[in-house]
């Protein structure tokens, strides 16, 4: 008869052939608990802050709580985007004639609907990826913040998140009303997407040169051609001859804050996916260690391969790996390009991971700037112990393989000399002063 040991090695090993989705795991269980879970994020803090009479949030008679808000959580108002498409919250608002406004900084999104009930907030949380809130936009509420969660984790918790809580950026045909039409199809949009399939349903504003979007582009009809025109949407500066831009913060949906919205989005996602599955291999372990009488710690080749898996794409989606090559100059319409470069750190050469190219690529330094997120930071010492010796193994030039190999020495070089002077508790051998453990 097989021993209890073998039972559990073959049930282990089943579940890893399986070919079940790691990120199918349902993070509402140990040691997740979304739902359960109290969050620690910028926006829980205000929320704390307004409850302890330290903060009071202005109302204004156009745009509600907005500005105060936005102040408050540190979110720029250049980040302005604009979009059109009837797929959040609010939809009943929301047309080519009232599009919906979200603003971003490096964790946290507001989203704007004109006469709309609430203002939509989500934030990423160290230990709980994107967290949902709405505040309401009556006056009388005093600051009504509500926690949302399982309406928000729909689409936000799902196969286009990578199964974690997540955001998704899309692009879709819509009609005169804002209406999607789905039977034409939708691309999920990242660094990876070309322009030509980007933006649709989004207003966009700025300079592209010759490259093409869908942006600006309103359907009429129920039938896609497979050449959609799209000559009037190309290298738009202004919208006032679109819809009443006097109504939102700002006139612009700027392109630059498209192209880093889109980077950042799937960036956290991947760092919670890392973070997850992280810290559910490390608990599988320690429940797997009690029942075989293994000591704490003891380090399972199963959990070494799951933190591979988890970790490895991470590291792929930071250093910008299939990133889609621009083929002309871009240039924002507001001043955030600007206003996103100048929030740093700087190296002592004054160089940062913020400074954008934009006429090859979006960063003239391609490693995110989220390597310096709370979210990063708090990744279990396991996974950041291996996303730091894979990223060093490749700025080093130790790994010269596909999917880095759009990283030109002198990147490597750049990146790894403004990592050593901005990125706090760097492991010895980045510095040449110790070997990686394990090499």
């Amino acid at each position: 008869m097989a021993s209890k040991r073998d039972f559990l090695i073959v049930v282990t090993a089943a579940w890893l052939l399986s070919g079940v989705p790691a990120g199918a795991q349902d993070f509402e269980q140990a040691p997740i608990h979304y739902s359960q879970a109290q969050p620690n994020n910028r926006v829980s803090i205000l929320i704390d802050r307004i409850h302890a009479g330290q903060v009071k949030l202005n109302y204004d008679p156009q745009t509600g709580f907005l500005t105060s808000l936005l102040k408050e959580l540190d979110v720029p108002v250049s980040s302005q985007m604009l979009v059109f498409s009837k797929t959040s919250l609010q939809r009943h608002r929301i047309s080519p004639q009232s599009p919906r406004a979200l603003y971003f900084n490096d964790d946290t999104y507001v989203g704007f609907c004109r006469l709309g009930d609430v203002l939509e907030i989500s934030v990423a949380d160290p230990q709980l990826g994107a967290v949902f809130y709405t505040l309401s936009q009556i006056e009388e509420d005093k600051e009504k913040f509500v926690r949302q969660r399982d309406n928000c984790l729909i689409c936000h918790g799902s196969s286009q998140t990578k199964e974690v809580p997540g955001h998704v950026v899309r692009s879709l045909f819509v009609d005169p009303s804002g209406m999607p039409l789905l039977a034409a199809g939708s691309t999920r949009i990242d660094q990876t997407i070309p322009l030509e399939k980007r933006w649709g349903g989004w207003y966009v504003t700025g300079m592209h040169g010759k490259q093409k979007h869908l942006g600006n582009l309103v359907m009429h009809g129920r039938d896609v051609p497979s050449n959609v025109d799209n000559s009037a949407g190309q290298n738009v500066t202004d919208l006032k001859d679109r819809f009443d831009t006097s109504e939102y913060l700002s006139p612009h949906s700027d392109i630059v804050a498209l192209m880093v919205l889109e980077h950042q989005t799937d960036a956290h996602n991947y760092i919670t996916r890392a973070n997850f599955l992280t810290r559910q291999a490390l608990h599988y372990q320690e429940s797997l260690n009690k029942e075989l009488n293994e000591p704490a710690g003891h380090l399972w080749e199963s959990t070494k391969s799951r933190l591979k898996g988890a970790s490895e794409p991470l590291v792929e989606y930071l250093l910008f790996s299939g990133e889609a090559p621009l083929a002309d100059k871009i240039a924002g319409t507001s001043k955030f390009g600007e206003e996103f470069a100048a929030r740093g750190p700087r190296d002592s050469r004054g160089r940062s991971l913020r400074d954008l190219d934009l006429e090859k690529r979006l960063f003239k330094y391609p490693c995110s700037y989220l390597i310096y997120s709370d979210s990063f930071a708090a990744l279990p010492k396991e996974a950041k112990d291996y996303i730091l010796k894979r990223m060093y193994e490749v700025l080093s030039g130790q790994d010269e393989s596909k999917p880095f190999a759009h990283l030109l020495a002198a990147d490597r070089q750049a990146i790894l000399e403004i990592l050593r002077d901005t990125l706090p508790d760097l492991p010895d051998y980045w510095k040449g002063t110790a070997a990686p453990a394990g090499s």
